[in-house]
């Protein structure tokens, strides 16, 4: 295991596409940002140029590099899905594609219960996040059984996800 900031440079050198499941209820690292606060206060989180991942994500998507993510929700959905729902749109704006899917719909896929990035088919990151939703490490695995497995839960993940702006469309709203 290495700390995430030894593996942070995979998000410049990937060549075509970067792609994340996401599994938890929460972060702790959201609840910690500026947006948590605007969030809990009912202010748009918008796309932000200034802001280095969506300046990062922009630059790459323009030179024809792809972001994609699944990110897992609870139904009800928890008030750090909330939190993901309301951002993720100023990365979708970014130029990430970014889906949903119902976690009773994951487990009947048999998706795994761990969040992971995929760089070009060939490097997984595996994270490692404590019973406080804090990332302790990843793991940079390499080997064909993982990194086809990770393959084979992106394509189905995909498959049945949701478009962001959709999904939010489907969402009861808690006001």
């Amino acid at each position: 295991m290495i700390p995430f900031e030894e593996a942070a440079h995979l998000f410049e050198e990937f060549e075509h596409t970067a792609w994340r499941l996401e599994t938890r209820r929460g972060y702790a690292s959201d609840r910690v940002s500026p947006k948590w606060e605007r969030f809990q206060h009912g202010e748009t989180l918008g796309y932000e140029p200034d802001h280095p991942w969506h300046a990062g994500v922009r630059r790459q998507t323009d030179e024809g590099k792809r972001f994609e993510r699944v990110r897992l929700v609870d139904d009800p959905p928890t008030e750090g899905q909330r939190f993901l729902l309301a951002s993720g749109l100023g990365n979708v704006e970014a130029g990430e594609d970014i889906r949903n899917m119902y976690r009773a719909e994951a487990r009947r896929l048999g998706l795994p219960d761990y969040d992971f990035w995929l760089f070009d088919s060939r490097i997984v990151m595996k994270f490692v996040i404590d019973d406080q939703d804090e990332t302790l490490g990843v793991y940079l695995l390499k080997d064909a059984a993982t990194v086809v497995h990770a393959c084979q839960v992106r394509d189905k993940a995909w498959h049945y996800a949701i478009p962001t702006v959709e999904f939010q469309a489907q969402v009861p709203s808690t006001v």
